[in-house]
């Protein structure tokens, strides 16, 4: 046996904030901003454009605006407030002014962002970078007589403001003249936190006397794209409005309107980091037989992304590959539609292939041992392809012997079958068939299937989106562990870009049974307002064989050797991405500015933080909650992350759990002190300083709350 290092990254965002005031009166209805919608919800690289952000509950003080990706910055343009009475309290600011700024060597495509703000960071906002100049519709353009003079190319954004509103678009086509008008609107609003109902937006296409001249309705999900050949030149009209006649103000759309080729799918699929590869495109406004060049950035982890292909001398629109650093065989035009012609491959191996007409498909032949375990991914239609992939094992008689069809990741399911730890039944030839699962075929039905064998790894979840800090004190970050194939090992856990004096110490998930880890964090007296983007990973060790049983052809030892330095486990790891803020704050009854100091609402102190107990032993903690004057905030205690009675991080050792009826974890009033008893099992194993931490809680509402943390608590169970 030999020992490989799997380390697991989860990218996560930070923020450090300065407190706005609160009275204790208002204290339990402060809440951190929900971004609601963005006009214009675009911007053109190489331009700055000033938006609006609006929001449910106060964005006041917002001091710094983060972006997803690389080449777009933004600055909060701070709002006009009225000098303040003694005594009165500021007025929510629930519209704000932001500016975006997009160098010309930005990606267009959909970003994430989010403010900083006293109160905490806010929910995730999106915001579409576009090549065309943006207009936004004016106030009235709700009929064709009063339809929107426009120029194209553009990104023409606005809004479905009320029920039955329609909006409308004039602008000039020439003879000959193919336009392609791509909608982003429901897609926009997946992520809205606070947005229970979404736009479905259709699309018509008119001449002045008001003929439709073709429509769109459900492209890209519910969002429509119309490509369209104008045999006269003259004026024309395009209508959006919500297929339902609804509306609501947060309804925000953008209409890439162009003459460029719009790309949906490259074949192959799958390439390498920093190589040119050659690809067949399909899409709208394309040649026959199209071909272009794709470069993923040299660097670039492997796992799904998005690049531009260069077409002649024009850069397309991005479109989503896959990069490995696997092997990558590509399908070619021989028969592989029968278990009798299929393509013979090794693994492992990323397949590269395409379902080329209806009820086509695509069969690949491999060898393996009795009990050997492989894992099958197919990336398709999470990369916007048309392939609603249906994978079957076939033995080497064509009888299936395992079918699989929607995949599992995270906590989605895609319509990209991931069938893991299939098991050989005997020694002999396998045939792996993939096909649409509804017989479909055709451009844009591409495909990468990466086939490897399984291996013992582990996943990182982070369950929470806020954490918050003030200046003195802590706050927790809980992860937890799925494992996979075996995985047993203990995680260290570890983070990364902490902005300036905020510090961290990284506990670690146990192994065997352990699931949850902790990461205390602390900002020091005197922090300042900052924000920035973390990292948390994970690292473990685990034994996998050395030298598996090499199918007849097969790479005996598919393990990277330089595994202890990668950022993923071997051959398998899923980095998930989560915008999660810890949002450092402090407030007070009246406004301070950023840089002046204001008292704290409480901090959370323990009469011990180190721990020890013998198996079936119990120790009370005493608890001490440092409340601010007049604040009375109902406190719950707890050493879990739980809501509503549902445990969703538990960090303390196999064992060890808290005692209730000895245990007072309830502060109503201005109750400052409670205590929780720990017990040990008597069963409980030997485990040395294991990190947690103890929680202060109070609602915000009845679905929200806030918490506060404890110095970092270490729990060891010693040797009976």
């Amino acid at each position: 046996m030999s020992f490989h290092a799997l380390r697991l990254v989860v990218r996560l965002s930070i923020v450090a904030a300065c407190g706005i005031a609160a009275t204790a009166t208002s204290f339990a209805q402060i809440s951190y901003p929900m971004v609601m919608s963005l006009k214009p919800v675009a911007v053109q690289v190489g331009a700055t454009t000033e938006c609006e952000v609006n929001s449910r509950y106060t964005m006041l003080g917002a001091y710094q605006v983060t972006v997803g990706g690389t080449g777009v910055s933004a600055e909060v343009v701070p709002p006009e407030m009225p000098v303040l009475k003694p005594g009165e309290k500021p007025k929510d600011v629930t519209k704000l002014k932001v500016k975006f700024t997009a160098t010309m060597e930005a990606l267009p495509g959909v970003r994430e962002f989010r403010l900083a703000t006293p109160n905490g960071a806010s929910t995730i906002g999106q915001l579409v970078v576009v090549r065309d100049p943006v207009i936004f519709e004016v106030a009235e353009n709700d009929s064709m007589a009063k339809a929107q003079v426009v120029t194209l190319p553009a990104a023409l954004c606005g809004a479905f403001e009320k029920a039955e509103d329609f909006d409308f678009w004039k602008f000039t086509a020439e003879a000959g003249q193919t336009i392609s008008f791509h909608v982003r609107c429901q897609r926009l609003q997946d992520k809205i936190h606070d947005l229970q109902v979404h736009a479905d937006p259709i699309l018509f296409l008119r001449d002045t006397k008001g003929s439709v001249l073709a429509m769109s309705d459900n492209t890209f999900f519910a969002d429509p794209f119309l490509a369209h050949r104008f045999e006269q030149a003259g004026e024309y009209l395009l209508e959006i409005r919500d297929v339902r006649y609804q509306g609501n103000v947060d309804w925000s759309y953008c209409i890439e309107a162009n003459s460029r080729a719009y790309v949906t799918g490259a074949f192959p699929k799958a390439v390498k980091a920093g190589v040119p590869t050659s690809v067949e495109l399909s899409g709208v406004g394309l040649l026959s037989g199209p071909k272009g060049t794709v470069l993923v950035k040299d660097g670039t982890s492997p796992g799904l992304a998005v690049a531009p292909v260069m077409i002649g001398d024009q850069l397309s629109n991005p479109v989503g590959m896959y990069v490995t650093d696997l092997p990558i065989v590509v399908e070619t035009s021989a028969d592989n539609n029968s278990a009798m012609t299929a393509l013979p491959f090794e693994v492992p191996q990323v397949i590269a292939g395409r379902i080329e007409s209806p009820a086509d498909l695509d069969c690949y032949a491999f060898l393996a041992k009795k009990g050997e375990k492989y894992s099958f991914e197919v990336i398709a239609r999470r990369q916007m392809s048309n392939l609603d992939s249906f994978l079957r094992i076939l033995n080497d008689q064509g009888q299936p012997v395992r079918e699989d069809d929607d995949g599992r990741f995270g906590r989605l399911t895609s319509a990209d079958t991931w069938l893991e730890g299939w098991e050989a039944p005997a020694d002999g030839k396998y045939i792996v068939e993939i096909r649409d699962g509804q017989l479909r075929g055709g451009s844009g039905f591409e495909y990468a299937l990466q086939v490897i064998r399984t291996q013992p790894y582990f996943q990182l979840e982070v369950d929470t989106d806020k954490t918050q800090l003030t200046p003195g004190t802590y706050g927790s970050i809980f992860v937890r562990v799925v494992r996979k194939h075996g995985f047993t090992g203990e995680v260290q856990l570890h983070v990364d870009g902490l902005p300036g004096g905020v510090t961290g110490v990284c506990g670690k998930i146990l192994s065997t049974k352990g699931v949850d880890g902790c990461i205390s964090l602390s900002a020091p007296p005197g922090s300042m307002p900052v924000a920035s983007d973390i990292r948390i990973w994970g690292t473990a060790t685990h034994s996998i064989p050395s030298s598996p049983p090499a199918a007849a052809g097969g790479n005996p030892d598919d393990v990277p050797r330089r595994c202890s330095t990668c950022p993923r486990p071997p051959r398998r790891t899923r980095s998930t991405t989560h915008l999660v803020e810890v949002a450092v704050t402090f407030r007070s009854k009246r406004t301070p500015s950023l840089s002046e100091s204001a008292p704290i609402w409480w901090r959370v102190k323990l009469s011990e933080t180190e721990i020890r107990l013998k198996p079936g032993e119990s120790k009370k903690i005493l608890i001490t909650l440092e409340r601010a004057k007049d604040v009375n905030a109902n406190v719950t205690l707890d050493f879990m992350y739980r809501h509503l009675e549902q445990v969703f991080a538990n960090s303390l050792p196999e064992g060890v759990t808290m005692d209730g009826n000895l245990s007072k974890t309830l502060l109503t009033g201005s109750d400052s002190e409670g205590y929780i008893t720990l017990k040990a099992d008597k069963t409980a194993p030997p485990v040395e300083r294991q990190l947690t931490a103890v929680m202060a809680n109070f609602a915000i509402n009845f679905v929200m709350k806030a918490t506060y943390s404890s110095p970092p608590v270490f729990v060891t169970v010693e040797k009976e």
